[in-house]
C-alpha cells in the first residue's frame, strides 16, 4: 500500500505529544469549522504561521478557511521575498536566465480558476491562481532540440518535481505568484510555486527556486516514494476523481 501524502509535501514524523495537546489542538479545528469566515481567515494565517515551526505536522490535520491544509518535508524552511527570491533556468537550454520576483511580475499574467485536488482525497474547488506561463520562460530560454522533459527544485532544499516538455508546455501549467487573488504566502509555497492545474497538487511544488531542462523525466520527490510520475486527476494513483482542467 502507498503512503499517503497530503497536498504536495507531507511532514516527516515529529515527535510525541500529549493527549492534552492533541485534544486542544483538534478543538481549535472544530472552532475553525464553526467560526464565520472572518475567524477563518484569521486562523488561515495562524496555522500558516504554526505550520512553519510545528515539529509534530499536526497542524496539517486541521481545517481552516481557505480549504487548504499546511506541509512540508523538512523541518524549516528559509523565508524569501523581493530581495532574496531567485529563481533560475538552466539546463538544456541556449539561455540561462535568474530572475527576481520583480522581473517575474513585469511579465505577462494569466489568472485560471480551477479545483485542487490532493491525492489524499480533499478538495479545494473554484481557486484562483495567476502567474507566468511555464511556457514564457522556457521559450525565452531556447529550449534544446535534445530536451525532453523539465527538473524543477526548492528552496526547502528537498523537495522536487518534474514534467515532460510536452506537460510543462500546457497553457495551464504556471509558475504562480498569486493564489486566491492575494500574493503567495510562505505557507502556500510563496512567494513562487508551480502550478500544475490538471494533475494532482503533489505536482505542484512549492518554494520554487530552479527549473532545469533535462533530457529524461526524473522522479520527483514522492514519485521516488511510489507515486505516479503522470499524476493526470481521476486518471493516476488508483483514483477516480473529476478532473480539474
Amino acid at each position: 500500500m502507498k503512503p499517503e501524502p497530503p497536498e504536495e509535501t507531507p511532514a516527516g514524523d515529529g515527535t510525541p505529544i500529549g493527549r492534552r495537546v492533541l485534544l486542544g489542538t483538534l478543538g481549535l479545528g472544530a472552532l475553525g469549522v464553526a467560526a464565520a469566515p472572518v475567524l477563518q481567515r484569521g486562523m488561515e494565517s495562524v496555522l500558516g504561521t504554526i505550520a512553519g515551526k510545528d515539529p509534530t505536522g499536526l497542524t496539517g490535520l486541521l481545517p481552516n478557511g481557505g480549504g487548504f491544509r499546511y506541509y512540508s518535508v523538512t523541518s524549516s524552511v528559509p523565508h524569501k521575498n523581493d530581495t532574496n527570491y531567485r529563481l533560475t533556468v538552466d539546463g538544456l537550454v541556449d539561455r540561462p536566465a535568474t530572475y527576481t520576483l520583480p522581473d517575474l511580475r513585469a511579465m505577462p499574467q494569466t489568472r485560471m480558476v480551477k479545483d485542487v485536488q490532493c491525492v489524499t482525497g480533499w478538495r479545494v474547488p473554484d481557486t484562483p491562481f495567476e502567474g507566468v506561463r511555464l511556457s514564457h520562460l522556457l521559450d525565452a530560454a531556447g529550449v534544446r532540440a535534445k530536451a525532453g522533459a523539465i527538473r524543477f527544485t526548492c528552496f526547502d532544499g528537498a523537495y522536487t518535481e518534474s514534467l515532460t516538455l510536452a506537460q510543462a508546455r500546457r497553457a495551464d501549467v504556471l509558475v504562480a505568484l498569486r493564489m486566491q487573488d492575494k500574493d503567495l504566502g510562505h505557507a502556500h509555497g510563496g512567494p513562487v510555486r508551480l502550478y500544475v492545474a490538471p494533475m494532482y497538487f503533489y505536482k505542484s511544488a512549492k518554494w520554487l527556486s530552479g527549473i532545469t531542462v533535462t533530457e529524461d523525466v526524473e522522479p520527483g520527490y514522492w514519485e521516488e516514494r511510489g507515486y505516479d510520475v503522470d499524476a493526470w486527476v481521476g486518471k493516476s494513483n488508483g483514483r477516480d476523481d473529476d478532473p480539474t482542467a
